[in-house]
């Protein structure tokens, strides 16, 4: 017996749309049972996970302290992710902004001019997009899979980071911990009120979300992308440059991770830490496809995932869940998406191999 998929005739846009608000649903029906095993009231658990966190305003600054990073991500996969350029290096890009941002920042220390601020966010952006570049330069000249390239130099990035912050960029008076000397206020993105962590990458995030939204949807750049990606062969006839595009889709998606790296280090840590990111570039790989690649959608999806960071340090800390448990919902959330998606989009069918077939003909004969 073969299972096979075949596709539907008519695609219900409705269906796609609310695709993700069903994934969810079964991600917290699955969590409640997961919970029920554990030995812990599903509808206790799922509050002190959700609801808790954001009981006051400190908690819903968190959220979008963590919700940033995760959006800037997301917003540069989802162009290069249009194009089907499957930058998969947005943790290793963060990573590389975060360290060269840091880098300019120690360089900086008595700087006390905002020039400050804006050469360590232009290190970092620089740093991501150059990181970036390299699956660019593989792909287009030696036609390397951007998948595999991206995903091995993320390893490379996380070993440059530990190396820089326990050799050349070690605070020497830090008691010996592998992390930089804190930033000089120049080099910091400022604070947007006295309770709470929010800084003033919120306005970074903003505008980049709105400029990610004209150009995928009131561009003719962002026309070509969405052409590269629904057919490479029809892009070619009417003249649109793959490499050209490729080159772009990454560089932007680099860039962008490489801004939420820099306005980590500048914005709540203050300093270059092994620590920069808990997995926000894998993260934003899940919530670029459950924002159906639209930056509005995405906005939501990000808030969901940095929600899901925020309650399970909460849950660890209430009810001595494990660490893991964000990791597990966000799996869980990319399975029933992909899970709805194959549904919606195919009709599963069981069919019968050939030489059964022909068995069932003679014993009928």
């Amino acid at each position: 017996m073969l299972l096979s998929l075949e596709p539907r005739g008519q695609q219900s846009r409705a269906m796609l749309w609310l695709s993700p608000l069903l994934a969810a649903l079964l991600t917290l029906a699955s969590g409640s049972l997961l919970f029920a095993l554990l030995g812990h009231d599903p509808l206790d658990t799922l509050h002190t996970l959700l609801v808790a966190p954001l009981a006051d305003w400190y908690g819903v600054s968190e959220l979008l302290v963590k919700a940033l990073p995760i959006l800037l991500c997301a917003l540069g996969l989802a162009v290069a992710y249009q194009a089907r350029i499957w930058n998969i290096g947005a943790e290793g890009q963060l990573l590389l902004g975060a360290l060269a941002g840091s880098a300019m920042a120690l360089q900086l220390l008595d700087w006390d001019s905002r020039w400050a601020l804006l050469w360590v966010v232009a290190a970092g952006t620089a740093a991501g997009a150059a990181w970036a570049g390299l699956s660019a330069w593989l792909r287009t000249v030696f036609n390397a899979n951007e998948i595999l390239t991206s995903i091995m130099l993320n390893y490379i990035a996380l070993n440059l980071l530990l190396f820089f912050v326990h050799g050349p960029l070690k605070d020497p008076a830090g008691f010996n911990f592998p992390e930089s000397a804190m930033f000089g206020d120049a080099s910091r993105l400022p604070l947007l009120g006295d309770d709470g962590r929010l800084h003033a990458g919120l306005y970074l995030a903003l505008l980049t979300l709105a400029a990610v939204w004209v150009l995928l949807h009131r561009s003719f750049l962002g026309f070509q992308i969405k052409v590269l990606g629904l057919d490479r062969r029809a892009a070619g006839f009417v003249g649109f440059r793959e490499k050209r595009l490729v080159w772009f889709a990454l560089l932007l998606s680099g860039a962008l991770a490489g801004l939420a790296g820099v306005g980590e280090v500048a914005g709540p840590i203050g300093q270059l830490v092994p620590q920069v990111s808990p997995g926000y570039g894998y993260a934003a790989i899940t919530v670029a496809f459950l924002g159906r690649l639209n930056p509005l959608g995405i906005l939501a999806a990000s808030l969901l995932m940095a929600l899901l960071y925020l309650g399970g340090e909460h849950a660890q800390m209430a009810m001595n869940l494990p660490q893991a448990i964000t990791q597990l919902f966000q799996g869980l959330m990319l399975f029933f998406l992909l899970a709805c998606d194959v549904l919606i989009l195919y009709r599963p069918r069981l069919q019968l191999n050939w030489g059964r077939r022909s068995a069932l003909k003679q014993v009928v004969a």
